[in-house]
């Protein structure tokens, strides 16, 4: 009788143990975790270091807050005194606010792409080629 009980609560413990490593977290330095409870948003975003979350429940995405260079794509465009030009790019930007770059943006390294491109095409038809070559 001792041993079975001596069984289940080792059995018990170990559960215990596992669910709490599950739950386990790192974000690293220059990364925030944002968390979300059963699909909601939680309020407080979770800084650098070890944190813990509740397993099977919250889901932690972690958000790179480094500023990040991205290349544009040649953008051919046609300026406004109607000359073709070839255009590349380089952007650099950087998160400032991780849950919003999660929840209101469905990808934003590749909405941030698409902007600098349609941004591009736009400022080479406004623009005659004596000032994009200055």
């Amino acid at each position: 009788m001792v041993e079975e009980l001596v069984a289940a609560g080792a059995a018990a413990a170990s559960a215990c143990v596992l669910y709490a490593i599950a739950g386990a977290r790192v974000v690293k330095q220059y990364e925030r975790g944002v968390v979300f409870r059963l699909g909601r948003l939680r309020n407080e975003v979770r800084a650098p270091g070890f944190t813990m979350i509740v397993p099977f429940i919250d889901r932690l995405r972690k958000v790179n807050m480094q500023i990040v260079t991205m290349p544009v794509p040649a953008q051919d465009g046609i300026t406004r005194d109607n000359v073709t030009v070839r255009v590349d790019a380089v952007i650099y930007f950087k998160v400032v606010d991780a849950p919003d770059a999660i929840v209101q943006v469905e990808d934003y390294r590749f909405a941030v792409s698409q902007m600098a491109q349609t941004s591009l095409r736009s400022i080479i038809g406004k623009s005659d080629l004596d000032d994009l070559l200055s």
